[in-house]
């Protein structure tokens, strides 16, 4: 039963949606200091994207989620912090590295495994985020209700892409998502923008800009 639940799940979330709506701005004010990073180059990185693969627990194709690999293997500290920030949130097709323990500390995704920062929610995991946000309260106090959902669960979220860009000392991670309800027969999705301002040793929130959630309904078989 339990496998059924994550292959409907995987059907509905691995379903790509395009046309995102227009942005909507949910500004932060921040005075940012444009001479505390020099010398940082400018790029434009796509993280992560979906395709068409053959998962072996479910025996079948998905449009699964694909990291780039290749560039974890120079990310900066910032960068990762940022990243690591935004998946902390949504799912990344996280399953439990065996059976899940009574205080669920050993819950698998793919980008904090990518990042190399262990499982979701551990000390690891939110030890490298704290470290890196200690000056930013807001971010802190969303740090200690970190979700640990896996796949298969009623309601979730997951990734369509993520693209990391660098401009001065910001950061801007850009995502498109998508999440269902099983039970109400509901899916929706959105776009949005995380901007982070950065220094060598350090990173903070901005802001963010999100899409209005756009909805379907579906109808699951009985037969």
């Amino acid at each position: 039963m339990q496998s059924f639940i994550i292959w409907i799940t995987f059907t509905l979330l691995t379903t790509y949606w395009t046309n995102p709506k227009e942005l909507e701005s949910n500004n932060v004010t921040s005075n940012i200091d444009f001479k505390e990073q020099k010398n940082v180059p400018n790029k434009t990185i796509k993280f992560l994207w979906r395709e068409e693969k053959y998962d072996e627990q479910l025996k079948g194709n998905f449009n699964l989620i694909t990291i780039n690999t290749e560039y974890c293997k120079t990310i900066t500290g910032p960068e990762k912090a940022a990243l690591a920030y935004v998946a902390t949130f949504i799912g990344n097709e996280c399953s439990w590295d065996g059976k899940a323990t009574t205080d669920r500390t050993n819950l698998k995704c793919k980008i904090p495994t990518a990042l190399q920062l262990g499982y979701q929610c551990s000390i690891e995991h939110l030890g490298f985020l704290r470290k890196w946000f200690r000056h930013d309260k807001r971010t802190l106090k969303e740090l200690e209700s970190c979700p640990t959902i896996p796949d298969g669960a009623t309601v979730q979220n997951t990734f369509d892409e993520i693209t990391l860009s660098v401009k001065e000392n910001q950061i801007i991670v850009s995502f498109k998502a998508n999440g269902v309800n099983i039970r109400e027969g509901k899916r929706w999705r959105w776009s949005q923008s995380d901007y982070f301002e950065f220094s060598k040793n350090k990173i903070r929130w901005l802001k963010k800009e999100k899409s209005p959630l756009t909805y379907e309904t579906f109808k699951i078989s009985a037969n």
